[in-house]
């Protein structure tokens, strides 16, 4: 079972320094994203694992949580403490904790 925390708890861990990895497509993004997060698509996280911070707890999102628990396992098989934000970047949304594009306007969740 991949561990994973709801929007709000994530936010918490977040601000006590955990890293927010979004493993979303370009175009998902481009349209909102967290603030906190960094972007490193799903395809491409075997080949960029090296730019995630191996002593930080690492809390994973996506859309809706599915490909983000994918890339949790991979990352926790890798030895790394990855956590499956739940309900992805729609929860996120919902939860009203702020979507932005990449110049900083209000962006949206499909």
């Amino acid at each position: 079972m991949i561990p994973e925390v709801e929007p709000l708890e994530a936010i918490n861990r977040i601000d006590a320094g955990a890293f927010l990895l979004d493993v979303r497509e370009a175009d998902e993004w481009e349209m909102g994203h967290a603030p906190e997060a960094t972007w490193i698509p799903l395809g491409e996280l075997a080949s960029r694992v090296s730019e995630i911070p191996a002593d930080s707890e690492i809390l994973v999102i996506c859309r809706s949580g599915g490909r983000s628990a994918t890339a949790a396992e991979a990352l926790i098989g890798s030895g790394l403490n990855a956590i499956n934000c739940q309900g992805g970047m729609q929860a996120w949304a919902q939860a009203d904790l702020g979507v932005i594009t990449a110049d900083g306007s209000a962006g949206q969740v499909a």
